[in-house]
């Protein structure tokens, strides 16, 4: 490889040789390289992840990985979906990108499945979860800025172990206090209450609120779904105060709860709702999905984003809804989630470090009576499984969409194991 020097121009040889080498360094040494290079903000697992196919993944050894992880609930139709690798290599050979100052086929068809498909009129099309729930954030004040005709209503109701984003808009407004230490003042204009709990959420609605936001399920807090009456509350205090009620289901949207978006699992609907995560299936793509009343607060330049919607990527979004529809993934994610949580309170009669076992489809955690799940999630992994956890002691499942009875009990299997060489090793 060239000796780094900044003052000699790269060639197109250059490129060609390091990635050639790259691609010759053992695992060693590109942990090692990683190891300095990478933002200390990630600690990634010491292995180096090659291919995938299915719901498998293989590192650089060889060594068979039974994901459970799923890229954090996105790679909903696993890794080499034939739909998915055609959609890319047909859109990448015609468009890949051409700015929001033009439509797309491939855009406007996306926008269509998705406002025929849900509560909504129109959507902003971004990159991220963060950024869809910036644009929710952003139209909520100025709902009621200029349609409402409220300026005093700034402020947005959130809860307690919520996760929105690490932008400053989206983190001032996940209420968890270890997501904001060294990033001080948070933003202004959010105040906290606690989740499934609707005298709490009463007593912070002043005449400065405009919204409520809230997961369906909450995801980063310890996979805790919302309960009915808690929602259907939430959505009556929004009616009864003139507030908009905003849905974050970045983690828990796209067939991942049992239905395609989760509010419609439980019959309470929003008015302002944000997906990411599964909708790409592994590209990067973000939506803020409203009603035409809501988006009347937008007026051109109000909000834009570079490379939102570009056709890549909502050529692949339309695929990622076809095939979770053709495949009937909504009603297999229920079936699949029961078995898993059947599963695992099994093994909680077994192994009483699992304490509790909750989700929705296959939006699953079981939580750990232990400070910090990260032995666990260590032990699986040498075995062969992928889990990762959500608030510290809660073991996340949220495998592709495509999961098998047989994929179920395996990773069930193999998370016994972990846990009877665990106890063993603590005996």
């Amino acid at each position: 490889m060239r000796t780094p020097n900044r003052t000699d121009p790269i060639t197109p040889k250059d490129l060609e040789n390091d990635m050639s080498q790259n691609q010759e360094k053992s695992s060693a040494e590109l942990l090692e390289v990683g190891g300095r290079t990478n933002s200390p903000s990630y600690a990634p697992a010491q292995f180096i992840l090659d291919r995938g196919e299915g719901v498998w993944l293989w590192d650089r050894e060889g060594n068979k990985y039974l994901d459970f992880v799923a890229g954090i609930a996105v790679n909903c139709l696993g890794y080499g979906h034939p739909r998915i690798v055609e959609a890319i290599r047909q859109q990448s050979e015609r468009l890949l990108h051409v700015s929001n100052m033009f439509f797309t086929a491939e855009q406007v068809k996306l926008m269509e499945m998705l406002t025929e498909r849900s509560f909504g009129d129109r959507v902003f099309l971004c990159n991220s979860g963060a950024e869809a729930n910036e644009a929710a954030i952003k139209i909520a004040r100025r709902y009621q800025h200029v349609v409402a005709e409220r300026e005093d209503r700034h402020e947005i109701i959130t809860m307690r172990k919520s996760f929105h984003g690490r932008t400053y808009g989206a983190l001032s407004a996940t209420a968890q206090p270890k997501y904001h230490k060294g990033f001080g003042p948070m933003l202004p204009g959010f105040v906290y209450a606690d989740y499934n709990d609707l005298e709490s959420v009463k007593a912070q609605i002043s005449d400065r609120t405009a919204a409520i936001m809230l997961e369906p399920v909450q995801g980063e807090g310890g996979v805790r779904p919302g309960e009915l009456s808690f929602l259907q509350g939430v959505r009556e205090l929004c009616d009864e105060h003139g507030l908009l009620l905003l849905f974050d289901e970045v983690q828990a949207g796209m067939g991942r709860t049992g239905s395609l978006f989760a509010y419609q699992g439980y019959g309470v609907v929003p008015d302002v709702l944000s997906l990411a995560k599964g909708l790409g299936g592994g590209v990067p793509i973000g939506a803020t999905i409203a009603s035409e009343k809501v988006y009347q607060a937008w007026t051109r330049g109000s909000h834009a984003t570079t490379f939102g919607g570009n056709p890549l990527v909502s050529a692949v979004a339309a695929t990622v809804i076809e095939v979770i529809e053709e495949e009937n993934l909504c009603e297999h994610a229920v079936a699949m989630g029961d078995r898993l949580q059947d599963g695992l309170r099994a093994l909680s009669k077994k192994y009483p470090v699992i304490v509790d076992v909750r989700g929705r489809g296959l939006m699953v955690g079981a939580e750990v009576g232990t400070e910090n799940a990260g032995p666990i999630i260590q032990a699986a992994r040498d075995e062969g499984l992928l889990i990762n956890s959500a608030g510290g002691h809660t073991l996340r499942f949220v495998p592709p969409l495509i999961v098998n009875e047989a994929h179920v009990d395996d990773a069930l299997g193999r998370l016994e194991t972990a846990l009877q060489r665990l106890s063993i090793e603590a005996a």
